[in-house]
């Protein structure tokens, strides 16, 4: 689907503030991703109140968007706005083999590595921790398989991952979805999937920081919400349900998978889980209170020596759905 027509003066304010070259460089290079101000800084060999000016002219301008995640602040080419659609044009314009544009994608490269071996030199600390919960299930693989076969013949335009870990959910579609969007609230989880994204190619996937129970994020914006694995850590798992389900376009899906109950106590201590998994009458309930209809829900038994069952549940919003009765009763 092409994009509106910009007004004269959106469309002028756009080209003034890409007209120039350190300006248009710093669009090409956030095509490739989203980049902080240091990381630009370091690509472009220029002061960080400089880099940080000419990106000020840019957000006002709606060609790139900004956020903040900790202390970091990140910028990426925008999607949201009107100005997008300049930014669209501007890149497609742009000769990929390009002298300048191949140097700073050099310099690009080696910021990307640098950011890949710390997100991994973190994840290797704490990979113990995800490893001694995965031997308690089913593999990680048939998990995915049964993620995947609840969403086969969902249209997914837009697909948010809420509690995006290592972005691994993101990856998982990438290929399928137009957009996609990862929510976590750490920093350093946030770094993992970045890396990962970039080294799986996945540019239609961006990650950011935020708080699942109140996501900056406006409603009805989201074909497909997931929450993988989330739940059992939060204290109020139905008011993220209810934040979940606020984002869900209309006839949208919503795909929560977590453990069914168990007794494993030391999860509590040695893993930070503040429920022991959940029964089915208790999370259909709580996405009946969501506003949703149940759809699905489905059962993953642990391996021989595993104790841990995971289940699936997909909802789905009603509004479609009460429309088309509505109009099928006043046709009738």
């Amino acid at each position: 689907m092409s994009a509106p027509p910009l007004s004269f003066a959106l469309l002028l304010d756009g080209l003034k503030a890409a007209g120039e070259d350190t300006r248009l460089r710093l669009l090409a290079l956030m095509g490739e991703g989203e980049l902080t101000v240091s990381e630009l800084t370091d690509i472009l060999g220029q002061s960080q109140p400089r880099i940080s000016r000419h990106l000020k002219l840019l957000a006002e301008a709606g060609l790139v968007e900004r956020f903040r995640e900790a202390s970091w602040v990140f910028y990426r080419r925008a999607t949201d706005t009107p100005g997008a659609a300049v930014t669209d044009a501007l890149l497609e314009m742009m000769a990929p083999d390009d002298d300048v544009l191949l140097r700073d994608r050099e310099r690009l490269d080696a910021v990307r590595t640098a950011r890949a071996e710390s997100a991994q030199a973190y994840f290797r600390t704490h990979a113990h921790e995800w490893d001694a919960i995965r031997r308690l299930h089913v593999p990680e693989d048939q998990v995915e398989a049964a993620i995947r076969e609840a969403l086969d013949g969902v249209r997914i335009g837009s697909l948010l991952d809420l509690g995006t870990g290592t972005g691994r959910i993101l990856e998982l579609f990438a290929r399928q979805i137009e957009r996609g969007v990862g929510i976590d609230l750490s920093a350093d989880m946030l770094a993992v999937a970045r890396a990962n994204l970039e080294r799986a190619g996945a540019r239609n996937c961006t990650v950011r920081q935020g708080d699942i129970y109140s996501l900056a994020l406006p409603r009805d914006t989201f074909d497909v919400v997931v929450v993988h694995q989330v739940l059992h850590f939060l204290e109020d798992a139905p008011r993220a349900l209810k934040e979940a389900a606020r984002v869900l376009r209309p006839g949208g899906r919503l795909l929560v998978i977590d453990f069914a109950p168990h007794d494993l106590e030391f999860l509590r201590e040695a893993h930070a889980h503040r429920r022991l998994g959940f029964a089915p009458e208790i999370m259909e309930s709580w996405l009946a209170q969501a506003g949703l209809d149940p759809l699905s829900h489905r059962l993953l038994a642990p391996q021989a020596d595993g104790k841990l069952t995971v289940s699936l549940w997909l909802a789905r919003d009603p509004r479609i759905a009460l429309a088309n009765a509505q109009h099928n009763k006043e046709v009738a």
